[in-house]
């Protein structure tokens, strides 16, 4: 299998970057200080198997992941949200990321350093349920808790209009949230969306014992590097193995099995409806080589969103903002720079 080429980074953003946060209490609220790294620079709540992750721009962007909390209703509390958070703020409306389904903010591990070399203010976010956030006391994680969760978190800390990134299942995120809180965002980059989907189906439907079964094979090994072989046009087995690491790293988190059981029975992301009622400008940006969703179904979106254009990234698979950072961060910077 051919390796694949995602071009080389300039030598500075390989620097460990170690961002650290503590929460205190002031005045009846919290106030976020900093995060307390080990000696290794990666956040103590991280899962310790992130030691066994050898690619250096997951390994960098881990060590910026911190906890931020966010009040999500006056009997719950506050949940200690992991992100990564910018390191400065730029005038232009910021650039949000989400992610595909049952993964983190790794994710962006190679395109969030050529984001900020581009001068944009970017915020890597786990969605509710999933990622790397403090659920010890697990809220639920249905469709309308993450929505409110999302909202929640933006309305603390980013409080502008933002252009909000979602790839494959991250797109029906982007799109339910941008349609139930437009004033939160300015514009929308769907990567290889998947929308069409009518939530988890008859798997919402399944005895409780059946579905934890279920979920527990999405923690596997095999499965993780089987879906990397689908996800990547090309890419050699050895860092295949690395990136299925990386994929399933918050699978080791205390709570993810009982949250992503939550999420299936709940019913999942049904958004087929939405679509016609997004007012955001729109851009998709489409793997020609994507396995897991067709370019039909793309298309389809192209022609059902009422103000949206496409652009196609060669050679790419599912994970285009993985195996092609610099193509897709050229591509979000411009559309979020335009008028």
């Amino acid at each position: 299998m051919a390796a694949l080429r995602l071009g080389s980074l300039a030598p500075a953003t390989l620097t460990p970057v170690t961002v650290t946060k503590k929460c205190e209490r002031f005045n009846g609220g919290v106030k976020v200080v900093g995060d307390g790294g080990g000696d290794n620079g990666f956040p103590p709540f991280l899962p310790k198997e992130v030691e066994k992750i050898k690619d250096p721009f997951a390994r960098n962007l881990a060590r910026r992941i911190k906890r931020l909390p966010v009040q999500i209703g006056c009997s719950e509390g506050c949940i200690m949200s992991s992100c990564v958070q910018p390191l400065i703020q730029t005038d232009a409306n910021p650039v949000a990321l989400l992610h595909c389904f049952d993964s983190s903010c790794l994710e962006w591990r190679r395109a969030y350093p050529l984001l900020e070399e581009a001068g944009l203010e970017a915020w890597a976010l786990d969605v509710l349920g999933w990622g790397f956030s403090d659920l010890g006391r697990l809220p639920p994680c249905n469709v309308a808790s993450k929505r409110y969760h999302l909202y929640q978190l933006w309305k603390s800390y980013i409080k502008r209009p933002v252009v909000l990134v979602g790839p494959s299942l991250g797109a029906a995120v982007a799109i339910d949230f941008a349609v139930n809180y437009p004033e939160a965002v300015e514009k929308l980059v769907l990567i290889n969306p998947s929308v069409y989907a009518e939530g988890t189906g008859n798997l919402a439907k399944l005895p409780k014992v059946v579905a934890y079964a279920g979920v527990s094979l999405l923690k596997t090994f095999p499965l993780r590097l089987f879906a990397n072989l689908l996800a990547f046009d090309g890419i050699p087995l050895s860092k295949s193995a690395d990136w299925a690491n990386v994929g399933r790293l918050h699978c080791h988190m205390p709570w993810w099995k009982d949250a992503t059981v939550n999420f299936m029975v709940s019913g999942g992301y049904n958004v087929v409806a939405q679509i016609k009622q997004v007012k955001q400008k729109t851009l998709i940006i489409c793997g020609e080589n994507d396995k897991i969703v067709s370019n039909q179904l793309a298309m389809r979106l192209l022609f059902e969103l009422p103000n949206a254009s496409m652009q196609r990234v060669p050679d790419s698979g599912h994970l285009t903002h993985v195996d092609k950072p610099r193509r897709v961060v050229k591509l979000i910077a411009d559309f979020a720079r335009a008028k």
